[in-house]
């Protein structure tokens, strides 16, 4: 280090130390187990474009607390980040002296907190600094309850975690996850009722048909903002559904219309009260039951290399040209500052990703290493670039699962290859469908929905939302798949990047309720339940028929044009109840002509109770 260098850091630290004043850090929130409890450090006084002096609050800052149990596990380091007056959602201020960490405690009883308040140049992304010690070493503790919430709301079920299997696991509650609801639009956040949120290409958002959806008692922010955006959310846990995605970073993007930062293209300072806003947003959409899939960046914006053949830095959005460098740093550790303590989520690299892997493996790393809660971790690609993308990362511990994009007829083949090449590689993935091609496509909306009477813009005629259920929805969750979200093609209405109706999709919705009803409200073990299609002659795994089983014990069949099938109940003993499901309708289990059948070889499963060409799901119980 050079002496110019030498004396700009005791002049940066020198600065950032004489800002330092105020009382001891407040506890607030609900101290409760699993719900958001928020330390308040009264900090430097800064601002998201800087001080006069040439510190740069977001990277010259770096605030971590240390939660800590009574009983010594868990603990947990969470990075903290600057929040202006406090109140900036509401008041929209740029500046102040706030400095937040957020924790979402696995425990009651006593927690202590540690509070390390470093600065110096680049500290908060590249490590080192100097304590500011009005700051540094405070401590405190507080005392959790149990959470008084109950499911849907995560408060009531616990961190949703990886651990090492093909589904998520509630914490709190122990139960399984299986997720489905919408992939689009990937403009979520492109909402005019946000601060600071502008467009240079697509329409921003109004959520107008929506605003009926909100409820009295629902949040909003300066005098009735956002009533539109938390009525989407309303609408899609009313409907039974447990997940949306969203891009927090599209800038060139296909939108182009969503950003965390202060400004379009500056990549080192944030808004403030838009991402309080946001978790406005997030923290309603936690309380009803709706996981946060984070598609941490546009395909457009990653640099692609495999797609384009571009030139390293060559688009001007991209964070360091691909690579992880500060820009990207600084983003991930301010999302996961803002973000990080929700129950349920995913860090998605970004959407058809092209990064390299080894550019691909840093970036996971890093959340990894910051990230205090190790939320699940994937990676999404084009379908032509699955193999290659992918079976390199196969058995890297970075990542925990994939988001896949495929034709909506091969989900079945797709999600079973990558469950079992990850089973094989010793380290399994949770494997979704996140997005159904043709892009022109993808699902449908209901028939007659402004107007859509089976064909796209152009005339070619589209699959419809029965073959979506069948031969996507069901098709990933009889593979072992952890469910889906559903994408809608650009040449359909209320499409990927301009949809603001959730219920143009209003019967697939219905679909998706009922095939989440049949595996938990029949209490089916599928986390204990293998692909089994060799059992009902389906060796290719086509699409005729699924099966999913587990040995010995409980089978379900999936017959997508309805019939009859055999069962090869050879390697099984005792009697087995036979009962049939209509995934098109929900309802109970009904009784078909064969009530029950023995092991011991194959069995016929007979005929469904009615409707006997239409798709029934056959439950084959010991």
């Amino acid at each position: 280090m050079n002496c110019y260098r030498l004396i700009r850091v005791a002049m940066v630290i020198s600065l950032l130390s004489a800002n330092c004043s105020g009382p001891a850090p407040e506890v607030s929130g609900e101290l409760k187990q699993w719900h958001k409890v928020t330390l308040t450090v009264n900090g430097p006084e800064a601002s998201e474009t800087d001080s006069a002096d040439g510190v740069n609050t977001f990277t010259d800052y770096a605030m971590t607390v240390r939660f800590e149990h009574e009983s010594g596990s868990p603990s947990y380091e969470v990075p903290g980040y600057f929040a202006a007056d406090g109140m900036a959602a509401q008041t929209s201020a740029m500046s102040g002296n706030k400095w937040r960490a957020h924790v979402s405690p696995d425990k009651t009883g006593v927690w202590t907190y540690e509070v390390s308040f470093l600065g110096g140049p680049q500290t908060a992304v590249n490590g080192g600094g100097e304590p500011l010690s009005a700051y540094h070493g405070s401590t405190g503790q507080f005392t959790v309850a149990a959470s008084d919430k109950s499911a849907p709301d995560f408060r009531g079920r616990g961190r949703l975690e990886y651990d090492g299997t093909r589904y998520l696991r509630f914490a709190g509650d122990g139960t399984r996850f299986l997720k489905a609801g919408p992939d689009a639009p990937e403009t979520f956040l492109a909402y005019e009722d946000f601060d600071g949120t502008s467009t240079e290409k697509t329409a921003l958002k109004s959520w107008e048909p929506h605003v009926a959806d909100w409820r009295e008692g629902d949040p909003t922010w300066q005098d009735g903002r956002g009533k539109g955006i938390i009525g989407a959310l309303n609408y899609l846990a009313d409907e039974g559904l447990n997940a949306f995605s969203f891009l927090p970073y599209n800038a060139q993007g296909d939108g182009d219309n969503v950003w965390p930062h202060a400004s379009r293209l500056d990549k080192l300072h944030f808004d403030v009260s838009k991402l309080d806003q946001w978790q406005i947003v997030f923290d309603h959409a936690q309380s009803r039951g709706l996981y946060l899939h984070f598609k941490l960046q546009e395909n457009e914006i990653d640099d692609n290399r495999r797609g384009q053949q571009r030139e390293p830095a060559e688009i001007e959005a991209a964070l360091d040209g691909g690579a992880l460098g500060v820009e990207r740093k600084l983003y991930l550790r301010e999302l996961v500052a803002r973000f990080g303590y929700a129950l349920a989520l995913n860090w998605n690299l970004g959407e058809e990703n092209s990064q390299t892997k080894e550019e691909q493996l840093a970036m996971a790393s890093y959340i990894g290493a910051i990230d205090p809660y190790d939320h699940l971790v994937v990676v999404h690609t084009f379908p032509r670039d699955q193999d290659d993308v992918y079976t390199p990362l196969l058995g890297e511990k970075a990542l925990t699962g994939v988001s896949l994009q495929n034709r909506w007829d091969v989900v079945h083949q797709r999600t079973l290859k990558w469950v079992r090449e990850s089973e094989a590689s010793g380290h399994v993935w949770v494997v979704a469908n996140d997005e159904q091609g043709p892009a022109s496509q993808g699902v449908p909306p209901d028939p007659g929905y402004e107007g859509f009477d089976g064909a796209d813009r152009e005339g070619n005629p589209v699959h419809t939302l029965h073959d979506i259920r069948k031969y996507t929805l069901w098709a990933n969750l009889m593979a072992g798949g952890a469910g889906v979200e559903y994408y809608f093609g650009y040449q359909l209405p209320q499409n990927d990047l301009i949809l603001e109706d959730f219920r143009s999709r209003d019967l697939t919705w219905d679909y998706c309720r009922h095939a989440l009803s049949f595996f938990h409200g029949q209490n089916i073990p599928f986390w204990e339940m293998q692909n089994a299609d060799m059992l009902v002659g389906n060796e290719g795994h086509d699409n005729s028929r699924y099966a999913f089983a587990a040995a010995d014990s409980i089978y379900v069949v999936f017959l997508p044009d309805g019939g009859s099938a055999s069962l090869d109940l050879g390697a099984a003993s005792g009697t087995f109840q036979v009962r049939w499901f209509d995934p098109r309708n929900g309802g109970d289990l009904a009784v078909g002509s064969v009530e029950a059948v023995e092991g011991g070889g194959k069995r016929g499963l007979g005929n469904p109770p009615s409707d006997p060409g239409e798709d029934w799901v056959v439950l084959v119980r010991k």
